[in-house]
């Protein structure tokens, strides 16, 4: 047992470090439980918050929690825990999608660069500029990537306009699709005490000339109202791939996605993400080019720039992250 020391603050010290993740709408699918006698967080998947037509295989949701499982895993080392983690530990609990419990005395030295950006890092769908990525960093993007099982693969300007010609595809698709605009709709909210969704003036202006789409979260609502800016002439797109495709690669997808854009951060680089071709499974096996080694699984696709922040989205409380947790099934 480490002598690292274990209280209520520290719990919510951790528990608020997990739920400052990305979430796919803010939905923050996530619930947690502490094991007392073991010192082990359960991460559960909340299901009623999942999006049954943009995300009916649950996926997204996979990958939400796979974020905030490597912000806990920073958070546990941070407090001088060996975090060990395990996904998928009870194949008879689906909904359990991880486990970390505290080990002994941290055997790395925790990153406090990647745990500083833990709190300041949120999305920007705002214009960026047209300044260039340094080689380096994009290397150093891709490595914090393959660090989690992960591959992440920059796009070239004619690789990068196929991939937005998907995406705009993909958008045109979901504005027409009222089940799937009616969902995006419901989670464009002002902050209340569920601290759910994402708040109006986060949502970010639309591109003028419709080269980046942007996701409409407001699509048959206000579509004549909608804020038009120009965005970047030459969009900086990356894409994030696993060689499998199963439960456990997307909770890895996650964990790398978080850790690049941890990495991002650190270095002051803003990011969105560019989901909606993958909710259409036609587009997403587009999106990942032919591989030299293997069919890849496109995960995520990540836009990187700099440019401004942005307002944050609200998150959860660690209490009321704690209070949604389900009781264990019964074994």
């Amino acid at each position: 047992m480490s002598s690292a020391r274990f209280d209520v603050t520290t719990l919510e010290k951790l528990l608020s470090a997990a739920v400052a993740a990305p979430s796919v709408h803010n939905t923050q699918p996530w619930r947690f439980r502490l094991a007392p006698d073991t010192l082990t967080l359960e991460i559960r998947a909340a299901r009623d918050r999942g999006l049954r037509h943009a995300d009916p295989s649950g996926r997204a949701l996979h990958l939400s929690v796979g974020c905030a499982l490597l912000n806990l895993r920073l958070a546990v080392a941070h407090f001088g825990w060996t975090p060990v983690t395990r996904l998928l530990p009870r194949p008879d609990e689906p909904d359990l999608l991880a486990t970390v419990r505290f080990g002994g005395p941290a055997r790395l030295s925790p990153d406090p660069e990647l745990y500083e950006a833990v709190w300041r890092r949120h999305s920007s769908r705002f214009p960026f500029s047209d300044r260039p990525l340094p080689t380096a960093l994009r290397t150093e993007l891709a490595e914090a990537a393959h660090t989690e099982g992960a591959l992440l693969t920059g796009a070239a300007t004619a690789e990068a306009d196929r991939l937005l010609r998907l995406t705009l595809e993909a958008e045109r698709r979901n504005r027409a699709d009222q089940d799937r605009a009616a969902e995006s709709r419901r989670w464009v909210r002002e902050p209340d005490a569920t601290a759910l969704g994402i708040p109006p003036a986060a949502v970010g202006p639309q591109d003028h000339g419709d080269h980046l789409p942007m996701r409409d979260f407001g699509a048959h609502r206000r579509t004549s109202a909608l804020a038009a800016r120009p965005f970047e002439r030459r969009p900086v797109l990356a894409v994030l791939s696993t060689a499998h495709d199963r439960r456990a690669d997307w909770l890895r997808a996650g964990q790398a996605l978080q850790r690049v854009l941890l990495v991002a951060t650190v270095h002051g680089v803003r990011a969105s993400l560019l989901h909606q071709a993958l909710e259409w499974s036609d587009l997403r096996e587009r999106l990942v080019g032919d591989p030299v080694d293997g069919r890849l699984h496109a995960q995520m696709v990540i836009r990187l720039g700099y440019g401004p922040q942005g307002p944050a989205t609200p998150r959860r409380t660690a209490a009321q992250a704690l209070e949604d947790a389900a009781p264990p099934a019964h074994r």
